[in-house]
């Protein structure tokens, strides 16, 4: 790469940090936070260390990573599949043997970055009637920095 092309590079990510970095600070309107609040009393929730000991037993459950495409191909955790939170109820279907027999009460284990939205999409599955539905309630850079199993 030349000199005036990483220049140019360097230039524009900097006016694009600076114009947007604001908008990334912003917290969001109370009623997002509600909303979660409200989904976390609808739907089982578990910790780090339930979680840890279903990654350890595959099969026992379906670990669903709801995050972003680019977040899951960052670093996700072994054995969980990605469906993005805003395609969950379009593409849930075929890892739950959808036509042939889907397994409405197969355990489903969502999972994201914080909890939140794995919440909301544990929500969203009972609304479909999915009957085990768990979101995982924690950081998933502390689930990193406990040493847990983590695949980059």
């Amino acid at each position: 790469m030349s000199t005036a092309t990483s220049l140019s590079l360097t230039l524009i990510m900097g006016v694009t940090l600076a114009f947007f970095s604001p908008i990334f600070a912003q917290s969001f309107p109370p009623i997002v936070k509600q909303k979660v609040e409200a989904a976390q009393k609808q739907v089982k929730t578990i910790g780090m260390e339930e979680y840890q000991k279903l990654v350890e037993n595959p099969g026992a459950a379906l670990i669903v990573d709801v995050r972003e495409p680019h977040e899951y191909a960052a670093g996700h955790v072994p054995g969980a599949i990605n469906i993005p939170r805003g395609l969950l109820e379009f593409k849930i279907w075929s890892p739950v043997g959808f036509p042939a027999s889907s397994e409405m009460d197969r355990p489903l284990i969502l999972q994201c970055q914080s909890g939140s939205r794995a919440s909301l999409a544990a929500q969203s599955l009972q609304g479909l009637g999915f009957t085990q539905t768990t979101a995982v309630l924690m950081n998933l850079d502390d689930w990193q920095k406990a040493g847990h199993p983590f695949t980059k």
